[in-house]
């Protein structure tokens, strides 16, 4: 019997009401995620890109159809199940690297730790990350310290602390030159390949899409191919 997706969507409708005007910015979206791949999600702005990781990562609920997020309901959580799922279960990177600016890498990571319930003794599996990440030398220095690169790969770091079971990616490289780009690329990949990380990544550049198992293009609200 096949494990069952560890991301499940059907008929996915958003609908936001801007004045007295509906705007449908997902139009029945289905799509489904196998735990342990690296999905690429592509397309113009304004596609639906950006609510789809909102709806998946509980930032916002679904106007109609079903989204299973390992195995649960999104659409039927509480906003206390949105936030202890945004907690244990999914984690955002974002274009902006967001980090505290007066605290050390490490203390950027270790308070995401501590919000995430999570003690603070060693973990043999994170410490790992952060040799994948190659920043476990710049802990002790704070984000001005840090290149556009390394500032990303402590966000990465950040994300990954708690263990999520999905990583949520919109657009990692946005803010980095090709070579940090590809620096952070290979770092995603690495989790994904090394460690077994679920990865869903925004992106609108096909290069970077291609350092996914699979890429889904998305226009208008909906996906225009499977991949």
């Amino acid at each position: 019997m096949s494990e069952a997706p560890i991301i499940e969507i059907r008929g996915l409708r958003k609908v936001y009401r801007v004045g007295k005007v509906d705007v449908e910015a997902l139009r029945g979206v289905d799509l489904q995620v196998s735990r342990g791949e690296f999905l690429s999600i592509v397309g113009p702005s304004g596609s639906g890109k950006s609510t789809l990781f909102h709806i998946v990562g509980g930032l916002t609920p679904p106007t109609a159809g079903v989204v299973r997020v390992a195995g649960d309901d999104v659409g039927a959580m509480s906003d206390a199940t949105r936030t202890r799922m945004r907690k244990q279960t999914v984690s955002f990177v974002f274009q902006k690297f967001n980090l505290l600016p007066n605290l050390t890498a490490g203390d950027n990571i270790e308070l995401a730790r501590y919000l995430g319930g999570k003690d603070h003794s060693q973990d043999a599996g994170f410490q790992e990350a952060l040799d994948l990440l190659g920043i476990a030398h710049r802990m002790g220095h704070k984000p001005s310290e840090l290149s556009g690169g390394e500032q990303q790969r402590v966000a990465i770091a950040r994300a990954i602390v708690n263990h999520p079971a999905i990583l949520l990616a919109d657009e990692p490289t946005g803010n980095l030159d090709s070579a940090n780009s590809g620096a952070v690329l290979e770092v995603l990949r690495d989790l994904n390949e090394r460690l077994g990380q679920t990865i869903l990544m925004i992106t609108h550049n096909p290069d970077a899409a291609a350092y996914g198992h699979r890429t889904v293009h998305m226009q208008d609200g909906r996906i225009l191919e499977p991949g």
